[in-house]
């Protein structure tokens, strides 16, 4: 299999909440949520770069879909991260989410392999991070 991913989906527990802060807060363009009319089926897709798309799929259709129980989150479990040209950057994407009430869990700060990054949450606990690497191209 060649690895690649598609879709990378984010259970949670307030669909109309999750849209509104990653259309709002973040900025994620998206056709809103769709798929009301089926059981379970209502979610919502944010394109990204290269093909990649974010979807937000409430957590018991996500369970029920998969025929799993729902259980309690686990905030340790992933981490996402969006890379940035600057510190700058860093800076202001942070002061923008942390304006908008998002959890600013790690504030901007040099890291140990020589980036700079912070940590938030979404509404629904996701951790975030928003990092200038200056060893990769962005």
């Amino acid at each position: 299999m060649k690895p690649s991913i598609s879709y990378i989906t984010l259970g949670v527990d307030d669909l109309d909440r999750a849209v509104a802060f990653y259309r709002d807060v973040l900025g994620f363009p998206t056709d809103g949520i769709v798929g009301s009319e089926y059981e379970s089926g209502a979610v919502a897709f944010f394109p990204m770069q290269s093909g990649l798309t974010l979807a937000l799929w409430p957590r018991t259709s996500l369970a029920h879909d998969c025929d799993i129980e729902v259980k309690p989150r686990d905030e340790s479990a992933l981490m996402l991260a969006h890379n940035v040209s600057s510190r700058e950057q860093v800076d202001h994407l942070i002061a923008e989410l942390r304006y908008a009430g998002a959890a600013i869990k790690k504030p901007p700060r040099e890291l140990f392999w020589g980036g700079y990054g912070a940590i938030f949450q979404d509404p629904d606990g996701h951790l975030w991070e928003i990092v200038y690497n200056p060893h990769t191209a962005n």
